[in-house]
């Protein structure tokens, strides 16, 4: 396990202050802990605390907890040397699962009761507070004090309090390490410039979207890698969830045994789409080897959402982008308890590019918060007509800014009342258009056009057999399949009198407007607006764009980043990382770039990276020096090892590989790449100055 710096210390003051004792024997026959000084942190930064638990009622010491004989409860010995060792792992600040020796964590039965239970749940969850020289503990479910009857809950433990003691000898509980080691390079330079990769377009939160569960594993858990990351029945073989996985990402639904941790057998892999693959573990190991800044976008979407049968949220896009707002804050708060205390993690939230720069100087992971919803402030568009008014888009500007979102998608996956949008093909295509039918009571219209395109591969009525036959999706009583023309096709949706309000409010406040996904004529509309305004904030953030458009983005003064492709090698016909970064480069504008960014979309309906084309005749080398300059081996997960040449980025940390690979695969060009990527964390926060600024 990764220990940070502050565990270390606190371990190692612990392990020295341990008064040299022979082991006795508790009852049961379990090894006791040696005495040792008192454990005197604060409750918030007692994660990896290994310590005996002595237990007092007022000022009188009822004993010391220690796992009974028959192993099914815990009783008191008043040998301090007795005790059994408990360690402290955080659930969340001031939050603690306690584990005995066994590995067992201590419950709050319904009989109110503490005994040795199996799994995380609510009854394993203890809220530490101070209490003089000593901790109160309580159950988090009940607000109880831990009483002193054979360590029991209720009224007559109400005022007891807890001493800890240094121990050794504790249950390590399973996590994840980073494979990452030796000191990441700074990560601003002499000139206070951000030296660091941005991922522009990520979604850390979608366990908390579409619901709740159409989004299997979580990027963090209170009960750690094992309940995070644990599968999901509903996901199995031929249930729904892997059929829709099957519809939208070509996977296997008839072989999905979902076991999850430890043996990762069938995910997560590069287009586990309805799978997590970014554990904060893996995001760590990324923001390790160079990624400085993130752009995590709340996602959602309430028509898959209403599609999917399993859910424990509300499909309502609105609620759902406030409930990943707190999930992303409480996944701050997880990491600062793993590693020392509020405000002490890695991963930091930032809502003004002062703050960017502030993290990025303290050498931690600047969390940026945007939102890409199709239906935002519930500006739905139902066959033409907004339902939504200017007085709510203004609202709801107000409440994101609230929440630290600073840079939005007027469109996403359909047309809405600010604008028409820009369409997938194929199966993927005819959902999604299925999709929009059910939002809008209108299929995409279009009509052929030349130059820059929304569509050139159109979908055809094959594609909509082919998504009808998986039984996921069905056509609304009375709808006619729409036929499109062949050749490329735009939608005649533009933006609308709406939309142009929403933008202009955008720019009053320094926010950034994303324009991806947005249509040709409403992408078009948009630019024309931030021209003629001279505002440069903008972002093409994840290649959703036609490249006349994204030219005009780096005209203006705004960030560009591309998709994270297959690195510089792919299947005949597909896109490339290293291939479309040089056709950027060779726009009018290309010139101007100073940084560059890649846009993951991991979490997002999406797929990442598949397994390196060359794995056999030049396989990408383990260990290597990132672009942070620390040494990185193959990540490990449980009993799973992941590659870059078997594996693809099958989860967020390969990222730390996929950033070299782009580099090599990029050649002669591969110095000025590797520039272009160290400058984009500063590239983008310089953007959001400017427009901050306008």
């Amino acid at each position: 396990m990764s220990t940070p710096p502050l565990r270390r210390r606190l371990v190692a003051v612990a392990t020295a202050a341990l008064v040299p004792a022979a082991l006795l024997m508790a009852a049961g026959g379990l090894p006791a802990a040696v005495a040792a000084t008192a454990v005197t942190a604060a409750p918030d930064a007692l994660d990896g605390t290994c310590a005996t638990l002595q237990v007092f009622s007022g000022s009188s010491s009822q004993g010391y907890v220690v796992r009974n004989g028959n192993g099914n409860g815990y009783a008191f010995t008043s040998s301090a040397a007795g005790g059994t060792p408990f360690r402290f792992e955080a659930t969340q600040l001031s939050r603690y699962m306690l584990y005995d020796t066994t590995g067992a964590p201590a419950y709050m039965s319904v009989l109110n009761w503490v005994m040795p239970g199996t799994t995380y749940g609510d009854r394993a969850d203890w809220t530490v507070a101070a209490s003089g020289a000593r901790y109160a503990v309580t159950a988090t479910a009940t607000g109880q004090r831990l009483g002193s009857y054979l360590w029991s809950l209720g009224a007559g433990g109400g005022t007891s309090t807890v001493a800890l003691a240094a121990a050794s000898g504790c249950f390590t509980p399973p996590d994840v390490a980073t494979g990452v080691t030796g000191t990441a390079a700074p990560g601003v330079d002499a000139n206070g410039r951000i030296v660091g990769a941005i991922d522009a377009h990520m979604h850390v939160t979608a366990a908390a979207g579409f619901g709740g569960r159409l989004h299997c594993g979580e990027a963090w858990s209170p009960g750690g890698v094992v309940t995070a990351l644990s599968g999901c029945p509903t996901h199995g073989s031929l249930n729904v969830g892997a059929v829709l996985e099957g519809v939208l990402a070509g996977t296997d639904i008839t072989n999905s045994p979902e076991d999850g941790w430890p043996t990762f057998g069938d995910w997560p892999q590069h287009n586990s789409e309805l799978h997590e693959q970014a554990y904060f573990r893996s995001i760590e190991r990324a923001y390790r080897s160079g990624v400085r800044v993130i752009d995590a976008l709340l996602v959602t979407n309430r028509v898959i959402c209403e599609l999917f049968p399993y859910r424990d949220g509300s499909c309502d896009e609105m609620a759902s982008v406030r409930a990943q707002a707190q999930y992303l804050r409480s996944m701050q708060d997880y990491v600062d308890a793993q590693n020392g205390g509020a405000g002490k993690g890695w991963f930091r939230i930032a809502t003004t590019p002062a703050q960017v720069r502030s993290i990025a100087a303290q050498g931690r992971l600047a969390v940026l918060v945007g939102m890409e919803i199709s239906e935002p402030f519930g500006c739905r568009e139902v066959k033409g007509v907004p339902q939504c008014t200017a007085a709510q888009v203004d609202a709801g500007l107000d409440e994101m800014q609230a929440l630290g979102v600073s840079g939005i998608f007027p469109v996403h996956k359909f047309d809405n009342a600010f604008g028409g949008t820009r369409m997938d093909g194929g199966v993927a295509g005819a959902a999604v258009n299925l999709g929009n039918l059910l939002s809008t009571g209108h299929w995409w219209e279009v009509r052929s056009c030349t130059g820059p395109a929304d569509m050139v591969q159109p979908i055809t009525n094959d594609d909509f057999a082919r998504l009808l036959s998986f039984g996921v999706m069905s056509l609304p009583a009375g709808a006619v399949l729409p036929v499109y023309p062949t050749g490329p096709t735009c939608n005649v949706r533009g933006l609308t009198p709406l939309g142009e309000h929403l933008v202009r409010r955008l720019m009053e406040r320094g926010m950034v407007v994303h324009i991806d996904h947005m249509s040709v004529r409403t992408a078009q509309a948009t630019l024309d607006i931030l021209e003629a305004a001279h505002y440069p904030g903008v972002t093409s953030d994840h290649s959703w764009s036609d490249p006349a458009i994204v030219d005009r983005v780096i005209g203006l003064g705004g960030f560009v980043a591309g998709y994270a492709h297959a690195a510089g090698e792919a299947v005949v016909g597909q896109p490339t990382f290293v291939g479309e970064w040089r056709r950027t480069r060779a726009l009018p504008h290309g010139s101007a770039i100073t940084g560059y960014g890649f846009g993951s979309d991991v979490n997002g309906l999406a797929d990442q990276a598949p397994p390196r084309v060359s794995s056999t005749t030049r396989p990408f080398a383990y260990p290597f020096t990132s672009l942070a300059g620390t040494t990185v081996s193959r990540h490990v997960m449980g009993r799973r090892t992941f590659d870059l040449n078997t594996d693809g980025v099958a989860q967020y940390g390969l990222y730390a590989d996929w950033l070299v690979d782009v580099v090599l695969e990029a050649g002669a060009d591969g110095p000025e790449l590797r520039r272009e990527l160290l400058g984009g964390a500063e590239a983008y926060t310089a953007m959001w100055e400017r427009a901050v600024a306008w």
